[in-house]
């Protein structure tokens, strides 16, 4: 039953065209206390009181004033309370020791055109690294969770190849591990202030996804394998995956990318709300 007592977590929202043309917002809550999920959506004209940071994921809210459907887990929204505001991503001194850390990784890297080719690329696309999310909704999307995401799948990489009888060229599993989701500095576009993700229209217009940007780069660079890697760690071609896994005669290393990369995207911090400070 609802109670505006009930204090939600913002888990995402978006805000899309109605059929008429008005703006129209999409919010997903949980209630901290038992788990639960609540759809809500607000006309243009409720979104128009608020600013954006205000939709903030991990923001805290209060409904003021809602209607409800009969199970109250679908609702429209006329009026919404802040109660305590998520911070909208890494702070500055985190995100140049995020980047500072990627150093440590390149030094793994036996392979001199690619260590010099990852140096370069990320001295030349600093400000980008350092801001960009690695989602619009599903995962690590905040100010700096594009590092943060690459980081964790490095850690992951490292841990599996120390445990494992294999042979891995880690040349080859480092640098997929750093370039599998480069192309998200140009896919996503963050507001710094509100930590709100969108896609940024321009990046569409030459790339069909971070994927085949990432994979064309690696080509271009004669980086093959890293290619073939990146174009296979979506698993599925239903999920976005150039080289579906499902195929016969995959290389083993391409189920390692697609293994590590989901284990971060899955267990990995949603929100930038959720992170130790």
């Amino acid at each position: 039953m609802f109670s505006t007592d009930t204090v939600y977590e913002i888990v995402i929202f978006s805000v899309g065209d109605t059929k008429s043309g008005t703006k129209m917002g999409k919010l997903q809550l949980k209630d901290p206390g038992d788990g639960s999920l609540l759809n809500c959506i607000l006309w243009e004209e409720t979104l128009g009181r608020y600013e954006s940071k205000v939709f903030r994921s991990g923001n805290l809210v209060r409904i003021v004033s809602a209607t409800f459907n009969e199970k109250f887990n679908n609702c429209l929204i006329s009026a919404l309370e802040l109660v305590k505001e998520a911070r909208a991503g890494l702070d500055k001194c985190q995100r140049e020791a995020a980047f500072k850390e990627f150093d440590a990784w390149f030094e793994k890297i036996k392979n001199d055109k690619m260590r010099s080719f990852l140096q370069k690329y990320f001295k030349e696309h600093e400000e980008l690294i350092k801001v960009a999310p690695a989602a619009k909704l599903m995962h690590h999307n905040y100010v700096g969770g594009l590092m943060v995401h690459t980081l964790e799948t490095l850690r992951y990489a490292q841990v599996n190849i120390d445990a494992s009888d294999y042979t891995f060229n880690t040349d080859d599993i480092f640098t997929a591990c750093i370039l599998h989701d480069i192309g998200k500095i140009f896919e996503y576009k963050i507001d710094i202030e509100s930590g709100l993700v969108d896609y940024d229209e321009n990046f569409k217009k030459d790339w069909l996804t971070h994927s085949q940007y990432g994979f064309s780069i690696c080509m271009h660079e004669g980086f093959k394998q890293v290619a073939r890697m990146i174009a296979a760690h979506h698993g599925r071609a239903d999920w976005g995956a150039i080289i579906d896994l499902d195929s016969r005669d995959i290389e083993s290393e391409l189920y390692f990318l697609h293994l590590v990369d989901n284990l971060s995207a899955r267990f990995g911090q949603i929100n930038v709300g959720m992170l130790a400070v």
